[in-house]
């Protein structure tokens, strides 16, 4: 009976080794076309774009230069270095990334053609239109400066988005339910929504005690409008059947608004509050006009007024990081407050 076992077991040891020895050439073979697919990656549609526009913009750096003192080594080091974090990229990233690869060709694409323009042809004006070089090199300069100006425009930002958001929301929610509110509120959003809030900034100077709360409430105009309007249709457009039903569990109103209205409304909540947040980053320059001293819209009409136009593209590019990062993030948040849609 022992002899029995051992064999078996010894036949069964042999199968599971003739096995592995069978399935080891696939995952080889399933290695190296996971290695060849990320090669190919590397160098098709707008990745092979990329990396020949890369090769363009150093290749040309050995022109010669129709504003030397424009040229410093910083520029091609930046490029090298956003060209090997793309390829990084690509190599360890799964799927056809070709989001990416098409904004980092555009981008290529607008850099090889400014820096042509400027630095090797020199035909554009000089005071208007600044090489890439030399504003990369006070872009790094003006680091400190541009984190002082995003910290105090982030603040008026969120203090009038927030403020708008926590009360637009319930208010939106409580005249979308009942019908009577729902009737006035509809004419009123008609008039009062597509008015300019910088019309308000007058009356805000006058009646807010400093310039801070001034800016403050006409980001909160700009942001209150789109999230009330959204939150007063979004309760509108609810599935009848799903209102009937709650009813018939007798619930009382504010279980009702929490647990069947609000989430029901939260996709229009959140699309009005997206379209909120980016009226307020549009706000941001004029409500920092309002006796400012300091921010990335200040930043930006501050050296307007005096001509300092390499500054203001330093501005234009340091806000547009920040919106980017703001909306980026505000995006991941969306998708997964709303992940039970899909």
């Amino acid at each position: 009976m022992n002899k029995v076992a051992v064999t078996a077991e010894k036949a069964w040891k042999e199968r599971e080794a003739a096995r592995a020895a069978c399935e080891r050439p696939n995952a080889v073979t399933a290695d190296a076309g996971k290695r060849e697919r990320s090669a190919k990656r590397l160098i098709e549609g707008a990745a092979g774009v990329c990396h020949f526009l890369f090769v363009a913009i150093i290749l040309f750096q050995f022109f010669p230069d129709r504003r030397p003192d424009e040229s410093h080594f910083l520029f091609p080091a930046s490029v090298a270095l956003i060209e090997a974090i793309f390829l990084l990229y690509l190599y360890c990233r799964r799927g056809n990334e070709t989001v990416a690869g098409d904004l980092l060709a555009l981008v290529y694409g607008a850099v090889f053609v400014w820096q042509l323009l400027t630095v090797k042809f020199d035909v554009l004006d000089r005071m208007l239109f600044p090489s890439p070089t030399f504003v990369l090199s006070l872009l790094v300069h003006e680091i400190p400066e541009a984190v002082k100006g995003a910290i105090s425009s982030l603040g008026i930002v969120f203090v009038g988005y927030g403020t708008a958001l926590i009360t637009a929301v319930p208010l939106g929610l409580i005249a979308g339910w009942n019908r009577r509110l729902r009737s006035a509120a509809t004419p009123i959003t008609r008039v009062l929504g597509p008015v300019p809030p910088t019309v308000y900034i007058p009356y805000a100077i006058v009646l807010l005690p400093t310039f801070k709360l001034s800016s403050m409430f006409v980001i909160f105009i700009g942001a209150f409008w789109p999230i009330f309007i959204n939150t007063l249709n979004g309760v509108s457009s609810i599935d009848g059947r799903i209102i009937e039903s709650a009813k018939v569990l007798k619930l009382d109103q504010r279980t009702m608004l929490t647990k069947v209205i609000f989430p029901g409304t939260l996709p229009s909540v959140v699309s009005g509050a997206t379209i909120g947040l980016a009226m307020s980053f549009i706000l941001l320059t004029a409500a920092e006009m309002i006796g400012a001293t300091s921010g990335l819209g200040w930043y930006v009409k501050y050296f307007s007024d005096f001509a300092d136009y390499p500054r203001v593209i330093v501005g234009i590019i340091f806000a547009g990081i920040v919106v980017t990062c703001i909306m980026y993030t505000f995006d991941k948040v969306e998708k997964r407050m709303l992940r039970w849609r899909r």
